[in-house]
């Protein structure tokens, strides 16, 4: 059943047009995804829908009696009320009914006939209202908002904690509490996962998947769409186009359209050039029977439906590049806290990086991720413990806040400051690199949207060439074209990336370890983030398996499996210095195979034949000695599958 659909929706500001004749179709229980790039007008297109922006042209139809909650991408909640009461006006007639339920109650004990017709009247509206009561989940209503509370990142603590004192975050969170206790027909989500940890949004995840209703869900996290959409809504270039399943497969077939469009495209303007060709040349006879000719082949050319050249978006380019080598070494941290007056952050965090590693950090918010980074970058000293860096590390960072840019400068200014030494037309051609031209490099970087402040971030990274990068939720305000760009030159990146991410999807992508950051310290997990998640269900397995023994482990067996996880650490340990060590050893023997190779280029040498003999034998040696470490390499890893 068609729940909602949309015809021929056009939508513009000024002479800026943002929708052109849209139209698609929303099934009752679908879980349709909104993807396209930044200032697409997938916002726009919400609030088309609930009626707080009129279209210009084109038609909105929706069922009779839809009931529709709408989740704004930065709604705030403002009230005097704390939390818990906020959400409790969800049931302000739930709670109606039970303060009348209340009221028969005081008035059937003080009738003591039960022949009496008022009391007969009065028990008939009392099962009733105890009817509606349960069928409105009145006894229930109150272990719901526990539950979502809890799952959205709120303790108990919390709870009674007034709305005022909340964070901007905070009171996202509460609207979106407070909309999914009203169990709406139709929940429209502009960018749900803001604002959430990885569990607040693996718990949303689960609660969505089982929400009866239909759902529309603007988001940038790829990896939350994948889990949840049957459909995906791509919009760009002012149009939409509907695809069946999530937002993988849309990708693939999205590209596999883009390929067929530009072959239909280029075999039509084909013909179209051969029938012109033809047309020319039986007007050039100038006879009566091929002028006819030409004309019958002109009239058949004009009828021709012809497809529109297609338009696509221009991709962000970047390419990272480590300007120097690093030692082996290159950071580590021993016994780390970190306290605020009274409170503790976190302590007992100790962990080391090797060169060319790939380290994704999470956690729940609030634990300290960033001031890890900050202590790492000396902008703030921890309570106790020691920070290492190896020989060679040079850091570049990216702040999540984008507080290292100066708001007043312009974006030009901006590259400027921090490369003195780059003319102009460089900084221009790298800031065209990002999508940013003409009178672009002009605006003040308070003038730039979120997306287009990460940009500038990133070409600052790219010129700066460091070999060490911290990494704060880089993907953040970025649009999913530019999210692939990174992840793209980030894994042809030589250099060393720790990088703090909610974005399960890039972690998958990029990272070769995980650590889990808590209060009490860092756990490690070798592989990306899907590897993390299925060690720690089975770690869960075996830990309810042994919660359902009936008899304690003896000694003996507790000393067995302490030392079992401590040889399987060791072998993980033994097993990523190999790795290292190897990867140094390729990198070493690359860069010999290089510079012989550029010998051998060197037209001088042949000059001297025993010496490019000798340059030959060494060249084909080396060469050999690469081939056999890429093959240990492989095996080492397979080793591990």
């Amino acid at each position: 059943m068609i729940l909602l659909s949309c015809d021929k929706i056009t939508k513009s500001f000024g002479v800026n047009t943002i929708l052109n004749e849209i139209s698609f179709s929303v099934n009752e229980g679908n879980k349709m995804g909104v993807v396209g790039p930044n200032g697409a007008g997938k916002t726009t297109l919400f609030r088309l829908m609930v009626g707080e922006l009129p279209s210009d042209s084109g038609s909105i139809y929706q069922s009779k009696k839809l009931s529709t909650g709408y989740l704004k991408q930065n709604e705030s909640v403002s009230s005097s009320n704390t939390i818990w009461e906020e959400l409790l006006h969800v049931y302000a007639p739930v709670l109606k009914i039970e303060k009348q339920i209340r009221y028969l109650e005081n008035q059937i004990s003080q009738l003591s006939n039960m022949d009496d017709p008022k009391y007969l009247e009065i028990e008939e509206e009392y099962s009733l209202l105890l009817e509606q009561f349960a069928e409105k989940d009145g006894y229930i209503y109150e272990s719901h908002m526990r539950g979502i509370l809890t799952g959205l990142g709120f303790s108990t603590e919390e709870f009674h904690q007034p709305i005022r004192q909340l964070s901007g975050g905070q009171k996202t969170r509460v609207a979106l509490a407070k909309l999914l206790l009203k169990k709406s027909d139709l929940l429209l989500l502009d960018e749900p996962t803001n604002h959430l940890d990885l569990d607040a949004i693996q718990w949303l995840e689960n609660f969505l998947k089982d929400y009866t209703g239909t759902i529309l869900m603007i988001s940038h996290d790829r990896y939350f769409l994948d889990s949840l959409c049957d459909c995906i809504l791509g919009i760009e270039n002012k149009k939409a186009e509907l695809y069946q399943g999530n937002y993988s497969l849309y990708q693939r077939q999205k590209q596999e359209n883009r390929e067929n469009q530009k072959k239909e495209y280029s075999l039509q303007q084909k013909e179209i050039h051969r029938q012109e060709e033809i047309i020319k040349r039986y007007r050039s006879f100038n006879r009566e029977k091929s002028i006819r000719a030409a004309e019958s082949r002109q009239k058949a050319l004009d009828k021709m439906v012809r497809f529109e050249k297609p338009a696509y978006m221009e991709d962000v380019r970047m390419s990272f590049h480590a300007g120097k080598h690093s030692g082996n070494d290159v950071l580590r941290v021993e016994d780390l806290s970190m306290n605020f007056d009274d409170r503790k952050l976190f302590e007992n965090v100790s962990f080391s990086i090797k060169k060319g590693d790939r380290v994704g950090i999470i956690g729940s918010n609030g634990v300290g991720k960033t001031t890890l980074f900050r202590i790492l970058l000396r902008q703030m000293t921890p309570t106790s413990g020691n920070v290492h860096f190896g020989t060679g590390v040079d850091i570049g960072y990216y702040d999540q806040d984008q507080s290292s840019l100066s708001p007043n400068r312009t974006t030009l200014e901006e590259l400027w400051h921090a490369f003195p030494g780059l003319t102009e037309t460089q900084i221009r051609n790298t800031l065209a690199l990002f999508l940013l031209r003409g009178d672009d490099v002009y605006k003040s970087i308070q003038q730039l949207s979120g997306g287009e402040r990460g940009r500038v971030m990133l070409s600052k990274l790219m010129l700066a060439e460091k070999n060490f990068m911290l990494l704060d939720e880089p993907t953040n305000h970025l649009d999913m074209p530019t999210k692939e760009v990174l992840e793209d030159s980030l894994k042809d990146y030589t250099g060393t990336l720790l990088m703090i991410s909610h974005d399960r999807y890039f972690l998958n992508k990029i990272v070769n370890r995980i650590f889990v950051f808590e209060e009490k310290g860092i756990t490690e997990y070798l592989g990306n983030y899907d590897d993390y998640i299925e060690k720690k269900k089975n770690q869960e397995q075996i830990q309810k398996l042994e919660e359902a023994m009936p008899i304690e482990k003896t000694r003996t067996a507790q000393r067995q499996s302490r030392r079992k996880e401590r040889e399987e650490r060791e072998k993980q340990k033994a097993f990523h210095q190999k790795k290292q060590d190897m990867e140094e050893h390729i990198r070493n023997l690359e860069e010999e195979v290089h510079e012989l190779e550029e010998q051998l280029n060197d037209t001088t040498l042949y000059e001297n034949t025993s010496k490019m003999l000798e340059i030959q034998q060494i060249y084909s040696q080396t060469k050999a000695s690469l081939e056999k470490a890429y093959e240990e390499w492989l095996l080492l890893h397979e080793s591990v599958e």
